[in-house]
C-alpha cells in the first residue's frame, strides 16, 4: 500500500503545532457577487437549468475566483485548505442536471487547491501547506424518511450513496489532494458509506491517505440529525482510523464548547473543531467577530483539547488569521497513551 510522500509531513506538522484549516467558501464566494454567466462559463452555456448558487462548479468556470480563496487564506495562516467539493457528488448535482460534470469538478477543485498549497508551501517550506478534499453529507439521508406518512421510505439507497462517493473521492486523489475530509455529518450512515467508498478507492488505487471526520450537532439535544448522541457518533466511525475527529457547522464557538471538552474525553484520535461565525441573525448571515470566536477556541487549545481549528459558515480569511496567531503558540491535544494488555 503505497502513501502520499505529504501523510509523514502531515502528522510531523500535526505533531509540532495545532493545525489551522481555512475557513468558508460560500462566504467568500458571496463577495464576489457573480452572476448566472459567471456559472455558466464557457462549457455550460447552453445548459437547461439555472446554475447560480451551484458553488462547486465555479472550480470549472471560474478558476480564478476558487484559486483567489484559497490563496486568502493561506496567506491568514492555514495550514489545510479545502477543495471547493462539498457537494461534488452526483447525487447533489442531479438538482442541477450536471452528474455527468462530477468527475471534473472534483478533479479540478483539487488541482487548484493543490497548486495553491504547492505555492504557499514553496514560500514557506518550515509551513507545508495540505489539501483536504472535502466530501460534503449530500442532500439526501440514509437514516431518515422524507415522506412522514411512509416512515419505511428512503430517497436513496446505501449503494447509491456509496457509489457517489467513491467518484468524487477517485477524483479528488488524481487531482492531488492530500487528506480525505469527510465533513458535515448529520446522518451516520451517510458518514459510513462515506467511508466504505473511501477504504475501496484507496484499495483499488493502492493508496491510502489519512481521513477527517467531522460532524455536526444540529441543537442544544446535543444529537445529530439522525439522532445519536456525539459519543453515539464517534464510536460508530472509530473503526476507520481517523487522523482526527471534530465538529463542524451549525453551531457557533460558544455553544460548540461542550462537545469539543466530550470530544476530548473519549478520543483516542486528534480533535478538529471549526465553529460557524456564530448563529445565523435575521438576515442569515453571521455576525461573530474574529477576535470573539478566537478568544473561545483559544480557551479550548490552552485547556489542550484540540488539535486542529478553523471556522465553517461565515468565517473568512480575518477569522482564520486571528485564529493563526492565537494559537500558534500554543500546544496541540497530547494524543492518549492507550493501556496494553
Amino acid at each position: 500500500m503505497k502513501h502520499l510522500s505529504s501523510y509523514k509531513s502531515l502528522e510531523n506538522a500535526a505533531n509540532q503545532r495545532i493545525l489551522i484549516i481555512d475557513g468558508a467558501m460560500g462566504t467568500m464566494i458571496q463577495r464576489y457577487n457573480l452572476t448566472e454567466q459567471d456559472f455558466r462559463g464557457e462549457r455550460f452555456t447552453a445548459h437547461s437549468g439555472d446554475l447560480k448558487g451551484n458553488n462547486d462548479l465555479l472550480s470549472i468556470t471560474r478558476p480564478d475566483v476558487i484559486g483567489a480563496i484559497h490563496r486568502e487564506y493561506l496567506a491568514a495562516g492555514a495550514d489545510i485548505i479545502e477543495t471547493n467539493t462539498f457537494s461534488g457528488t452526483k447525487i447533489a448535482q442531479a438538482d442541477y442536471h450536471l452528474e455527468e460534470a462530477v468527475y471534473d469538478i472534483n478533479f479540478y477543485s483539487a488541482k487548484i487547491a493543490r497548486e495553491a498549497a504547492e505555492e504557499y508551501t514553496a514560500k514557506t517550506p518550515d509551513k507545508p501547506r495540505f489539501v483536504a478534499g472535502a466530501v460534503g453529507p449530500t442532500n439526501r439521508t440514509l437514516s431518515l424518511s422524507p415522506d412522514v406518512n411512509n416512515p419505511g421510505y428512503r430517497a436513496v439507497t446505501f449503494d447509491e450513496v456509496k457509489s457517489a462517493y467513491a467518484e468524487q473521492v477517485a477524483a479528488l486523489i488524481d487531482g492531488g489532494v492530500d487528506i480525505i475530509l469527510i465533513e458535515t455529518i448529520f446522518d451516520t450512515l451517510n458518514a459510513k458509506a462515506a467511508i466504505f467508498a473511501t477504504k475501496e478507492v484507496f484499495k483499488e488505487k493502492e493508496i491510502e491517505l489519512p481521513i477527517m471526520i467531522s460532524g455536526t450537532i444540529t441543537d442544544a439535544s446535543g444529537r445529530t440529525l439522525s439522532g445519536q448522541t456525539l459519543e453515539a457518533f464517534y464510536i460508530s466511525i472509530a473503526h476507520a482510523k481517523p487522523f482526527s475527529v471534530g465538529i463542524n457547522c451549525a453551531l457557533g464557538a460558544e455553544d460548540m464548547r461542550s462537545h469539543i471538552e466530550e470530544l476530548n474525553r473519549i478520543s483516542t484520535c486528534r480533535v478538529s473543531c471549526y465553529p460557524n461565525a456564530g448563529l445565523p441573525n435575521a438576515f442569515g448571515g453571521y455576525d461573530e467577530t474574529p477576535e470573539h470566536m478566537c478568544h473561545i477556541v483559544e480557551e479550548w487549545a490552552q485547556n489542550g483539547w484540540i488539535n486542529i481549528a478553523g471556522g465553517c459558515c461565515g468565517t473568512t480569511p480575518e477569522h482564520i488569521q486571528h485564529m493563526n496567531s492565537h494559537l500558534a503558540k500554543l500546544s496541540p491535544r497530547p494524543l492518549p497513551q492507550l493501556l496494553q494488555n
